[in-house]
């Protein structure tokens, strides 16, 4: 690691730093901003326009508080998820979920009417929301740094003290130091082309495991969402009400249950999946066009009907942006185990209120709202902790340097890691029906890439933060088949096909770190593992 020593082109000083501009990374830095802190947020596209959330719509775990709405909505997917979930946790999202979204109504933001007149408050337009939150976001004051990816965390000997990155435009660095850092980067797509995934390359996971953190739950991340071949929109609610068939016209039987996404990847195995929207009435047509408009344009532009034709899809995965894999949270402050490092949303293990199963929006959509209020307000509170400290750290970057970067890799080369990674991680075979010898053969291929790629060196700036991306998939995929091996059962979408039931005995989440050797533990281990190092 290198010592920061040449002045960058861009350069700044904050009480908090927020990686990442999506609804986590907003919430945060209006929560930390609301304690009074300064605060600077960088995000690798454009805030308010990059990510899953901002180009489509999305319903939102907003329930009202009363006791037996409350107790449905935390029993709704216990069973599916694993028993995991932490009811605590639960009830705390469900209780900020609810505040935020009566705070975006009094922001301005336009929720409609219900049948009774009441504003209908469990579904926000991602256009209209991230809007929205940009414009508060620079209203309470915050720096905001577009197109400015960071490529790694600064530290010292009491913990993370900012970070550095890249100016997409300038190919110049930027470097920000801040008493406290909030990674709400996103989760992991493996660059699948999903509508707003590709910026979501899991890179906020790798910082932290360099700093020292880890993760959980990286089993529950082989999410795989249904999409028309033509067309990158993954907003897969409209599927409930649709009907499954070959190409010979026959139906699938069990293809529209909640398994059925096992079933409609088995097919695609050997034959053409089609899709209608077939089991919709009149009035659900109309609603489904205002609900999800973008859902229907590159229908319209292909003149196809999908209440009425057949259309062809594909399953494109989405990984941890759909699973509930992230950074470990050691308390309800969204912290890490790193001081002075928080995460939020799909950055952050989503285990606690989703157990080992999740899908878009809804839970994802209140856990962004939620851990990114609960982190920015931490992170604040950490920063003005440091008082006269804050300003007197000698910082240093956890991105290798020297010889053990070293090795000259150019853009094709780049370009073929990610694309190695890739073929490792998008197989039905591979990573949704899951073997022992399949995930062994796939992670030796991975440690591979790992090597290959950390000991990389690349020749451009547009290079360098590729090749941080293949390094951050490549991780990410390691920690999840790693975990995958070690949970020799079938829970939530985790799925082994040598061991297709669930283990009573295996109750327990599952952390896994570690950059050149990759560990899993469980959770109830690492734990006792720190009591006996603090005892000693």
């Amino acid at each position: 690691m290198g010592k920061v020593a040449n002045r960058p082109a861009l350069e700044a000083s904050a009480d908090v730093l927020v990686i990442g501009g999506g609804p986590a990374g907003t919430w945060a830095a209006l929560a930390a901003a609301a304690k009074g802190a300064s605060v600077v947020l960088v995000d690798k596209g454009y805030c308010g326009t990059s990510g899953a959330t901002a180009p489509s719509g999305t319903g939102v775990w907003y329930v009202e508080p009363t006791v037996r709405e409350r107790e449905e909505a935390m029993g709704s997917r216990e069973a599916l998820g694993g028993y995991l979930a932490d009811r605590g946790w639960m009830a705390r999202v469900l209780d900020r979920t609810y505040a935020n979204m009566n705070e975006l109504a009094l922001a301005g933001y336009p929720f409609p009417l219900d049948e009774d007149g009441r504003p209908y408050r469990r579904s926000l337009q991602g256009p209209e929301y991230m809007k929205l939150m940009r414009r508060r976001v620079k209203q309470a004051g915050v720096l905001v740094w577009d197109h400015c990816p960071a490529q790694e965390l600064l530290t010292d000997s009491y913990g993370v003290g900012g970070a550095r990155g890249m100016q997409l435009r300038t190919g110049e660095p930027w470097l920000v130091k801040a008493g406290a850092v909030v990674i709400a980067s996103g989760g992991c797509a493996f660059l699948s082309s999903a509508l707003g995934c590709n910026v979501l390359t899991g890179d906020g996971y790798l910082f932290a495991a360099e700093a020292g953190a880890c993760l959980s739950g990286m089993e529950f991340s082989n999410a795989y969402a249904i999409s028309p071949t033509f067309s990158t929109i993954t907003k897969t609610a409209f599927y409930t009400w649709a009907s499954f068939y070959r190409g010979d016209g026959t139906l699938i039987e069990g293809a529209g249950s909640q398994r059925g996404r096992s079933v409609i990847a088995r097919t695609l195995q050997t034959q053409p999946v089609y899709a209608c929207l077939d089991r919709t009435t009149e009035e659900m047509r109309r609603w489904m066009r205002l609900a999800q408009p973008n859902f229907f344009l590159s229908f319209d532009r292909l003149g196809i009907d999908p209440f009425t034709q057949k259309f062809p899809i594909t399953l494109r995965l989405e990984g941890t942006v759909r699973g509930t894999g992230g950074i470990h949270l050691i308390d309800e402050s969204c912290a890490t185990a790193v001081p002075g490092l928080y995460a939020a949303g799909d950055a952050a293990s989503r285990q606690f209120i989703c157990g080992g199963f999740t899908g878009g929006g809804s839970h994802n959509a209140a856990w962004a709202m939620s851990s990114g209020s609960w982190s920015g307000e931490a992170a604040a509170g950490y920063s003005f902790g440091l008082g006269r400290l804050s300003g007197k750290r000698e910082l240093s970057g956890l991105r290798p340097t020297g010889e053990s970067a070293s090795v000259p890799v150019s853009h094709g080369d780049v370009r073929d890691l990610a694309a190695g990674v890739k073929r490792q991680v998008e197989p039905f075979e591979i990573n949704l029906f899951r073997t022992e010898s399949g995930l062994k053969q796939s992670l030796a291929r991975l440690d591979r890439i790992w090597l290959e790629a950390r000991g990389g060196l690349a020749d451009s700036a547009a290079d360098a933060v590729k090749l941080r991306e293949v390094q951050a998939m490549a991780s990410t995929a390691r920690w999840m088949y790693a975990s995958a091996l070690a949970r020799k059962e079938t829970r939530g979408m985790h799925k082994r096909l040598d061991y297709p039931d669930t283990d009573s005995a295996q109750h327990y989440r599952l952390l896994s770190g570690g950059l050149e050797e990759v560990w899993v533990k469980p959770e109830s281990a690492a734990r006792q593992a720190a009591g006996e190092v603090q005892a000693g």
